[in-house]
């Protein structure tokens, strides 16, 4: 299993409408495209006066699914996040492979 993980911080005066938008637009988005089996948002638990960081986690059973996600999703997705929030957020992407 393979979880690809998106960590965002995003700006606390953005935050309410962002966050609405990811639960209710974006990571349904992100599961409809097929590629991922199940999903989590996690708040990182840090204290921080700028903004709010979190972190969305996506499964995946095969390597090959998700560099297909990147092929053909993943840039649309990302360009509809950037064109909405652009200089509200920072965000990283990491892999994650599931051991036991």
């Amino acid at each position: 299993m393979i979880i690809y993980n998106v960590t965002v911080k995003i700006d606390n005066d953005i935050h309410d409408e962002w966050f609405k938008w990811m639960r209710e637009k974006h990571i349904p988005a992100v599961m409809a495209t097929g590629y991922f089996s199940e999903q989590k948002m996690c708040k990182v638990l840090v204290e921080e006066t700028d903004g709010i960081t979190y972190s969305i986690q996506y499964s995946c059973d095969k390597m090959d699914k998700l560099n297909k996600y990147y092929e053909t999703e993943a840039p649309r997705l990302q360009k509809e996040h950037l064109a909405k929030y652009e200089s509200k957020f920072v965000a990283f992407r990491t892999l994650l492979e599931v051991l036991e």
